[in-house]
């Protein structure tokens, strides 16, 4: 990145140590020019100054070609072979880095064979909490038809919108976002392996950080504005915003058990772990995917869903230097996560466990299973 950005020896040393504390190992990219050295790149001018610079146009066909396989590797870890019989009923995309018509629904459903008459929703351009709206439709819809199965998406290729301008927002965006896609299944009877099921939802808008987060088209790409202001505002509006979501379930804090924290950086997570009064080892889910993926946007939190779905699951054995989950059988998971305007939205699962075999009904909603591609 320092060279791609020109950087000279200082301002290359004030990026590393950037780059050190998003606590960020890895990313995925799409592109292959991320991993290569000027003169291999494929998709940005080999060039010193990389001009001319990539319009929207070009960085959107590259989204229509490399979105569908990267939500298709999803889609096929979510509808697991035992579960080919749960054919969808409807078909939510979320993607706020590429849009095109016919789109990527369709694509979806030519792919996997569904029916052309399949209900089609998508959620375009609402950044990180895009999963959160999608995960709030599907419930209406399972509430108002028991029989529907809910198949939810999400899909973002980040890298794509890279921007070489080296002040100290773009930076920022530069070290933490990255490509990601992930798959849930919304039904309204529990699955034999486990569910989450939706039981609250809150939203609230924190518009005094309106212009510290926003995402707009530009002539080269999609332009992120992202500021260091970002955790202060959060500061000001998450306890309040979550002691309503809490209310709303009847719920205290001591009813929840695991965390599913959008980890949009570290900082983030830290003033949220403040707020809640929480340590980062109950929070160890989103470090995890912010460590191994770094920040997808809208596919993120799933990512996070699927970790703790995944220490939940029976046998499981944590590495060496964690602790079993304390509660394998239950309890609650709150979740949140942020975006322009500035959103804040938050909700609480209840763990539904493997062994349980509780009649379906247009009450009891779950996300089956959790599972994500990187």
């Amino acid at each position: 990145m320092g060279q791609a950005l020109r950087l000279d020896d200082r301002d290359r040393r004030k990026l590393q140590v950037l780059y050190r504390q998003t606590r960020i190992d890895r990313r995925h990219s799409v592109l292959p020019d991320y991993g290569a050295s000027p003169g291999e790149y494929t998709f940005f001018p080999n060039t010193p100054d990389l001009e001319p610079f990539p319009t929207v146009g070009r960085r959107m066909e590259v989204y229509r070609s490399e979105a569908l396989p990267l939500a298709l590797k999803a889609v096929r870890d979510c509808l697991a072979p035992d579960q080919t019989d749960l054919r969808p009923t409807h078909l939510i995309t979320v993607s706020c880095t590429g849009m095109y018509a016919p789109g990527l629904d369709i694509d979806l459903i030519e792919a996997l064979g569904l029916p052309t008459t399949i209900h089609r929703t998508a959620i375009n351009f609402m950044g990180c909490y895009g999963a959160f709206n999608a995960l709030k439709t599907a419930d209406a819809l399972v509430r108002a038809d028991a029989s529907a199965r809910v198949l939810v998406v999400c899909v973002e290729l980040c890298t794509i919108h890279f921007q070489k301008h080296s002040d100290e927002n773009n930076l920022l965006s530069n070290a933490l976002f990255s490509d990601g896609a992930a798959a849930v299944l919304v039904e309204s009877a529990p699955s034999p392996n486990g569910s989450f099921r939706m039981q609250t939802f809150f939203c609230d808008l924190l518009t005094q950080g309106k212009t510290d987060m926003g995402w707009i088209i530009g002539d080269h790409g999609f332009e992120m504005t992202l500021t260091p202001e970002v955790p202060t505002v959060i500061r000001q509006g998450i306890g309040q915003a979550l002691s309503r979501l809490l209310e709303r379930g009847r719920l205290v804090i001591e009813d929840i058990t695991h965390y599913a924290l959008h980890p949009g950086g570290r900082r983030i997570l830290e003033v949220i772990e403040e707020q809640l009064g929480i340590g980062s080892h109950e929070n160890r889910f989103a470090y995890e995917v912010l460590r191994e993926f770094g920040n997808m946007s809208s596919a993120t939190v799933l990512f996070v869903l699927s970790k703790i779905r995944q220490a939940l699951a029976p046998g499981h054995r944590p590495p060496y230097e964690q602790e079993p989950l304390q509660n394998p059988a239950g309890g609650h998971i709150l979740s949140c996560a942020f975006g322009p305007g500035l959103t804040l939205e938050s909700m609480i699962l209840e763990i539904i466990p493997a062994t349980s075999r509780q009649p379906a009904g247009a009450g009891h909603r779950s996300a089956v299973p959790v599972q994500a591609a990187s």
